[in-house]
């Protein structure tokens, strides 16, 4: 194993956070958890904190950066990880993030920094999740910005931590029931749930120490092996495919489901959308599920891969650049394999990559009046036989969002 492996464990659930951390201090021989706490950031400082299995090893504080807590970690996290990689018996360093810190973009400079990061996970509980989705309340009104120019929600940053991650660690949680775990499974498919105690790790079962030889998912004969969490955080991490499994062009979205009351509908069209009654339609789809994302075509700007983000009664829409279709073909060279692919498997005769693909998740969902309240926003058929010039002088209903 290489001479030090990082693990990121975040997520805005505190508790089940902490635990998750604490399972994984107690099961690890020779592991540390590294913390910048950004709740200090209003004094003009941010506190870092080094502890092992027996108790606090070092406190330290690095100033802000740009008046940016999170610019200040990212300026101090990578330092402490070669510190500890170079100074020697560290086997693991778990980085436990600050609630609404994302993982992604720690996961990035911790890569970037030339570490070798492992895993990253995302502690959940699962009766909170439907509430947190529901928050659209901003950050800052929680107490939980990172900057003061932070315009993230709960909702939204949530949503983030928990679908970027591969692995959840799972809080045994007495108020969940079925129709939480269900949510929870329908919003990240392709997740590795791990279960975990929730509290003090000596209440959990006895676990074993791991191999001397620097094998740790491979334990010596008569010594338990690590815990599933545990040999989950020391499994390997890819940052590339992570992000492109985020990206709106190539996005792992979740598929069908109808399950304990939760139910997920996947809207594929190959017809634009008319500008104006997409956006009069707006606040009922961003209402109607708990979750929704995807890309999506619009027809006053055919050429470009419109991103849609939802959660909390909100929307975020973005431009995520041009549709493949929409390039030169000397320009494919330039674009990632993976994208290429994900094109490959929506091509069609005429329009190439662009189509309409949104995916909602909720209890509850209305997925008829979805559907029509969908299919009533694209462009009728005298509409769509007009063709892309004529669409392009529809009303630019959107410019305002895209800030165009």
């Amino acid at each position: 194993m290489p001479d030090l492996c990082v693990v990121i464990v975040g997520g805005l659930h505190t508790d089940a956070r902490r635990a998750a951390v604490a399972h994984l201090l107690a099961d690890v021989p020779d592991s540390v958890v590294l913390h910048h706490d950004l709740a200090t950031a209003t004094a003009g400082t941010v506190v870092r904190t080094i502890r092992d299995a027996t108790g606090l090893v070092t406190v330290g504080e690095t100033p802000l950066v740009n008046d940016c807590a999170c610019c200040a970690l990212r300026e101090d996290l990578v330092p402490e990880l070669i510190r500890l990689r170079d100074t020697g018996g560290t086997r693991m360093a778990i980085v436990e993030l600050w609630d609404s810190v994302e993982p992604k973009a720690m996961a990035e400079v911790v890569t970037a920094g030339g570490l070798t990061l492992t895993g990253v996970i995302t502690a959940v509980d699962p009766a909170l999740v439907l509430p947190y989705l529901g928050n659209g309340d901003d950050l800052a009104e929680r107490g939980l910005a990172a900057a003061p120019t932070d315009q993230r929600t709960v909702a939204d940053t949530f949503a983030r931590q928990l679908e970027y991650a591969p692995v959840l660690a799972i809080v045994d949680s007495q108020e969940a029931d079925e129709e939480d775990r269900e949510l929870l499974a329908q919003l990240h498919p392709t997740a590795r749930q791990v279960p975990i105690a929730h509290g003090d790790p000596a209440d959990t079962p006895a676990l074993g120490t791991p191999a001397a030889d620097d094998d740790l998912t491979v334990p010596p004969p008569r010594r338990s092996p690590l815990s599933p969490l545990s040999r989950a955080a020391l499994a390997g991490f890819d940052v590339e495919s992570a992000a492109a499994a985020q990206h709106p062009a190539c996005a792992l979205l979740p598929a069908e489901a109808d399950a304990h009351g939760v139910s997920t509908l996947v809207w594929h069209r190959r017809r634009p959308f008319h500008p104006e009654r997409l956006y009069e339609a707006l606040e009922d789809l961003t209402c109607a599920a708990a979750r929704s994302r995807g890309r999506f075509w619009l027809a006053d700007k055919p050429d470009v891969l419109l991103h849609w983000d939802a959660a909390g009664g909100a929307l975020c829409v973005e431009s995520a650049g041009p549709w493949l279709a929409s390039l030169p073909d000397a320009a494919w060279d330039m674009v990632p394999p993976v994208r290429r692919a994900a094109a490959a498997l929506d091509w069609h005769p005429e329009h190439g990559d662009c189509c309409q693909h949104l995916v909602f998740t909720s209890p509850a969902l209305d997925r008829d009046g979805l559907e029509r309240l969908l299919e009533s926003c694209l462009l009728t058929d005298a509409e769509y036989a007009a063709g892309r010039d004529a669409w392009k002088q529809l009303p630019p209903a959107f410019d305002t969002l895209l800030e165009v």
